[in-house]
């Protein structure tokens, strides 16, 4: 009697009507600000000549992943507060694939860019020679590539599942943990299957971030100057803080079994790291990096001038 659903069902934030309309209100407003923050990321990067370096060039795909990734969960989300939650099953798999393929890409871009501060800091002088731009590439090429296959194998999985008696997704997006308690067959090998890509995917991209920020730390602690150290310090403390906050709740979400799943917990963490994170990157990037603001007030200088022409 297995079969596959024509479509799934997600049963979203709330079944209160008001706080679906606040919940639209406010997911909408954060996506205007990460659609505004991340384009005028990526415009700003591209106008500004003296922003044409490996940092911000790992920058402009940080904010394009985030764009990238928002888009694929919020107005489905935004559409499901107001209207049917109804999603077709290769519409859910899609989902599920653009899902894991932007976040697995934005974990190993992370750990390019945590790789390039390390260079900056540990190795000023040779910073030029070292990230060329064929490096630059393939640091960038390279968490495209592994992001498309870790969402290609785990998609190719979990099309494999059959559903018999429901097909109700206790969650606003498809995601792997629901969707594996909705089947009705054996999910142990799949789960596995997941839980080493998942597993594998943060801890590596976390260990050559750790071991690039402990070189840091230590090369930064040699210097002499207090105002040495406070340069040192403010052009890592960014990367650090969108880092901590992205790891914290995707390790928090998926390293741990499917019975230890809690829809509302799950549910508050997820709306995180797809709906807000995406948000906070620009914000965090621009408002603690001198550059990027006085970058931005010369692209808005430079726009002014060309409209009162």
């Amino acid at each position: 009697n297995n079969t596959n659903v024509p479509d799934f069902i997600l049963t979203g934030l709330s079944d209160s009507e008001e706080v679906r309309i606040a919940l639209f209100m406010l997911f909408l407003l954060i996506y205007l600000i990460t659609m505004l923050g991340n384009l005028g990321m990526i415009l700003v990067i591209h106008l500004d000549l003296q922003l044409h370096t490996p940092m911000y060039f790992f920058l402009t795909h940080l904010s394009f992943i985030d764009l990238s990734y928002s888009t694929v969960i919020t107005p489905k989300t935004l559409a499901n507060l107001l209207t049917s939650n109804s999603i077709s099953f290769m519409g859910c798999f899609a989902q599920m694939f653009f899902f894991v393929f932007l976040g697995a890409a934005e974990c190993f871009l992370l750990s390019s860019m945590a790789y390039d501060r390390y260079v900056a800091i540990c190795s000023p002088l040779h910073y030029p020679v070292i990230m060329s731009k064929r490096l630059c590439r393939a640091l960038l090429t390279g968490p495209y590539v592994i992001g498309f296959m870790d969402s290609f194998v785990n998609v190719i999985w979990m099309s494999r599942l059959h559903f018999c008696d429901s097909n109700v997704v206790n969650h606003f997006f498809c995601d792997t943990s629901p969707i594996l308690a909705l089947s009705c067959t054996d999910t142990y090998d799949i789960e596995i299957m997941i839980c080493i890509l998942a597993g594998s995917t943060l801890m590596v991209s976390l260990i050559t971030m750790s071991a690039s920020y402990v070189c840091i730390l230590s090369t930064i602690l040699k210097i002499n100057s207090t105002s040495g150290k406070q340069k040192a310090f403010s052009t890592c403390t960014s990367h650090l803080l969108g880092v901590t906050i992205f790891y914290g709740t995707m390790i928090f979400t998926y390293l741990k079994p499917r019975k230890s799943y809690s829809l509302g917990r799950d549910q508050v963490a997820s709306v995180f790291y797809t709906i807000v994170i995406p948000m906070l990157n620009p914000l965090i990037y621009s408002l603690r990096n001198k550059e990027v603001k006085n970058a931005a007030i010369r692209v808005m200088q430079r726009i002014r001038y060309f409209l009162s022409l």
